[in-house]
């Protein structure tokens, strides 16, 4: 065998073997579920004028504007008042179990259906991270994102080791249950017609549905492994393509971002950055504004500074040195950009699509730390705490894709 087959061989065994970037992953999820969920109860007061079926863009326009461009949106089934409050309620709900983690596959879906159907009924309410977690939440669908920091990967860490102490373990009820419920409801909106035109996401909800299905049918009755095996593999490749498009957008995003910056004038005198602080829509501190912007120096640094790190990261990806400074660069610059500029939402989407890039090593750490802050505050909670059964090495293998993974 040549070494160019022996090296293709060996990277078609690790695509289809192995879920990459279980960290990566799971902090995306983390990420853009909390920054939905967060902008959802921020927005609570006014759902009524973003979304509701008496919003300024009304049930009509909306409808009208779908059956032309053919977005999604599950909010035209209905422009009754109960069934607006329910599915917002629903979003907020599917948001907050995606960022713990429990049942990721499912609540992945819901979450899509909750996003899609929120921004596309107003279009244009939205902003730029708006854009970037329409984009996201579709990808989430397709990868193993509970496999790291959920309840599912602790479900199934605590699985591993009944199995591996002989224990007969009671068959799983609530993972049909909710795909049943899941599937009769999203059924019925799509047989409505009245969910917005284009098929994309409506096959994707019906793919997704079957092919849990198929799972939980070999699950139960192969006789074989073999099945198993080839759904595993079919996952995994799933996975690893929608976390390099993940990884693709969000190098798309910065480059496209940086070369128009480049084009314009006021980014290349270095003023760019003075305008938008004094904008009132753009300053919520005035006084934090004013401050940042009295410097002349500081302000032509960011501008520049701005456009080199975002045309330069894609091309930084290469080298991790280079690459994990300028990913802190950013992260810092947003986290500015939500403080300075009141967009604490953007920054948070983007913060999020960034997260895809930090290293396994740091990643790690992290949840070494937080590990350790978590059994410090259970220690004081708990002054004579009941140690857990030792955990056998098979806990630690990562849980396959079902009903909750």
């Amino acid at each position: 065998m040549s070494r160019f087959a022996l090296c293709l061989s060996r990277a078609i065994a690790r695509v289809t073997g192995s879920a990459f970037g279980p960290y990566q992953t799971a902090v995306v999820r983390i990420g853009f579920a909390a920054t939905w969920l967060l902008f959802l109860l921020r927005e609570y007061p006014h759902r009524q004028e973003l979304y509701g079926p008496h919003a300024p863009w009304s049930f009509d326009l909306a409808q009208q504007l779908t059956a032309d461009n053919h977005a999604f949106t599950a909010l035209l089934a209905s422009d009754g008042q109960a069934f607006f409050e329910t599915f917002y309620a629903l979003a907020v709900l599917s948001s907050a179990l995606l960022l713990l983690g429990w049942r990721t596959r499912a609540m992945s879906l819901l979450f899509m259906v909750g996003v899609l159907s929120l921004q596309n009924r107003s279009v244009f309410v939205g902003d730029g991270g708006d854009n970037v977690l329409h984009l996201m939440s579709f990808y989430l669908v397709f990868t193993r994102c509970g496999q790291m920091w959920s309840l599912d990967a602790r479900r199934a860490a605590r699985t591993s080791a009944a199995r591996a102490r002989g224990e007969i373990l009671a068959p799983d009820r609530v993972g049909p249950a909710l795909w049943a419920v899941s599937g009769l409801l999203l059924a019925a909106a799509g047989l409505t017609g009245r969910t917005g035109g284009g098929w994309l996401v409506p096959s994707l909800v019906c793919a997704t549905w079957a092919g849990v299905a198929l799972w939980w049918a070999v699950g139960r009755w192969a006789r074989t492994p073999e099945p198993r095996i080839l759904l595993d593999v079919i996952a995994n490749i799933l996975h690893n393509g929608a976390l390099f498009v993940i990884m693709a957008e969000a190098c798309l995003i910065y480059a496209t971002a940086g070369w128009y910056k480049i084009q314009g004038s006021r980014w290349q005198d270095g003023t760019a950055v003075y305008y938008p602080l004094h904008l009132d829509y753009f300053s919520p501190w005035p006084a934090l504004a004013d401050l940042l912007s009295a410097n002349g120096t500081l302000v032509m640094l960011v501008t520049y500074g701005t456009v080199m790190v975002q045309v330069a990261f894609p091309f930084t990806l290469f080298n991790r040195r280079v690459k994990n400074v300028l990913l802190a660069a950013m992260m810092t610059e947003h986290a500015v950009i939500a403080v300075v500029l009141g967009l604490p939402f953007f920054s948070l989407a983007m913060i999020a699509a960034d997260s895809v890039f930090l290293p396994t090593a740091f990643l790690h750490r992290l949840g070494h730390w937080a590990a350790r802050g978590r059994g410090r505050v259970l220690r004081r909670a708990d002054p004579d705490p009941v140690l857990p059964s030792p955990r056998s090495p098979e806990a630690d293998d990562q849980p396959r894709v079902g009903f909750g993974t």
